[in-house]
């Protein structure tokens, strides 16, 4: 038999995911992969419901549907201030993942590069290597992950660099970037004649005094930037799978065309019951704030009483927990024997870092009350749990 692809023979499995299954194994509490344990609002899935009965169920416009895309227009408009063309500037995807795959193919060429800040979401060194593009990838540095301008820009200014690739607020270290970071991004961007693809999936998942800048709205990045983002943490819809792009009418327009080979499109009767999410006003998102904070809060003021050291997530809802006291040389050894000896599930640091970083283990909130309580009440004698 031939071989398979070279361009994916060094790919593993999704770590995230996998995690999953060792948590499911050992019935553990997953605290892996990112998906809440409550329900959407109530309005949604009424409306599902309704649209169950009623349609449509047969393709929606490739692009996204008709009254999707203009109550997406508004309301994002409303947050960033930009005004967005329903028709020219917006293509609905099959998720945030479709998103960036779809932006990504449309930017790059084989041999290009893409510069990604590390930690980053492992989606993102695939999707440029699925494009035939090389990764560089820029240290975030613990604990307050900022990064060096030098480095930076060392990173941008090669020759064939094509795009970077900006996730704010940052999976996997809840690092929220400040404006004055971002126009330090945005003037290498300009420099050196760059893409800025965003993933802004936690916008509004924030944490007071942190605020969301949104990158397409600084000083001449309207026109280089891609926004990817998707309505799955904003509206508690994970398995819903609806994303976008966002980005100028030239762009998009090849989007459109890498996104109708991918998918052809995304799923018509959740867009049209998504669209009552996108109609709510303001209170839902300040409602949604505060629920966020609450389990921030729940969450890291347990670890603090147990003596655990983590990193204080700005946005997001991630906690980075410092393994170190434990002594592991492998973060995934020693995710599988949380899972197994403390009945918690977690992701290892090291699947997000291109650093050699082992010491740290990703841990998500998106829970309720009595799952995180019950998270805490497993951890709170770990140090003998992990001995035996």
């Amino acid at each position: 038999m031939k071989p398979l692809s070279t361009r994916t023979e060094s790919f593993t499995d999704s770590v995230i995911r996998r995690m999953t299954r060792v948590s499911d194994m050992y019935q553990a509490i997953n605290l892996s992969q990112g998906f809440p344990d409550f329900e959407p609002p109530k309005e949604l899935t009424d409306r599902l419901a309704e649209v169950a009965s009623v349609g449509p169920h047969q393709y929606a416009l490739t692009w996204g549907a008709q009254n999707f895309r203009e109550a997406l227009a508004k309301k994002q408009e409303h947050f960033s201030g930009m005004e967005i063309n329903p028709n020219e500037e917006i293509v609905v995807t099959c998720g945030s993942t479709e998103a960036m795959m779809a932006a990504m193919m449309s930017v790059c060429n084989p041999n290009d590069k893409v510069v990604i800040f590390s930690p980053f979401y492992e989606n993102y060194g695939a999707d440029t290597i699925l494009t035939g593009a090389q990764p560089i990838y820029v240290p975030l540095k613990p604990p307050t992950f900022e990064f060096d301008a030098d480095e930076l820009e060392a990173a941008v200014k090669q020759d064939g660099v094509k795009a970077l690739i900006l996730c704010n607020p940052s999976n996997p270290c809840g690092k929220v970037f400040t404006r004055e970071e971002l126009l330090m991004i945005a003037e290498l961007a300009k420099k050196y004649d760059i893409y800025v693809i965003t993933d802004e999936v936690y916008e509004h998942i924030i944490y007071k005094p942190y605020e969301h800048v949104y990158m397409a709205t600084l000083p001449g990045m309207r026109e280089r930037t891609i926004i990817c983002n998707s309505l799955s943490k904003t509206y508690s819809v994970t398995g819903w799978r609806l994303g976008y792009v966002i980005a100028p009418a030239d762009i998009c327009e090849r989007v459109k065309k890498v996104h109708d080979f991918l998918t052809v499109g995304a799923a018509a009767p959740l867009m049209e019951a998504a669209v009552t999410g996108l109609l709510f006003d303001d209170t839902y998102y300040e409602e949604l704030q505060n629920h966020y904070t609450h389990m921030k809060n729940l969450f890291t003021d347990g670890l603090k009483e147990i003596g655990l050291r983590f990193t204080e997530p700005q946005g997001a809802y991630y906690v980075l927990l410092d393994i170190s006291e434990f002594g592991y040389e492998s973060d995934m050894v020693f995710c599988e024997d949380l899972a197994r000896k403390v009945g918690v599930g977690a992701v290892p640091g090291s699947s997000f870092f291109r650093e050699d970083v082992n010491h740290l283990i990703r841990f998500h909130f998106a829970k309720r009350d009595e799952t995180l309580k019950a998270v805490l009440d497993r951890l709170a004698d770990i140090r003998e749990k992990m001995k035996k």
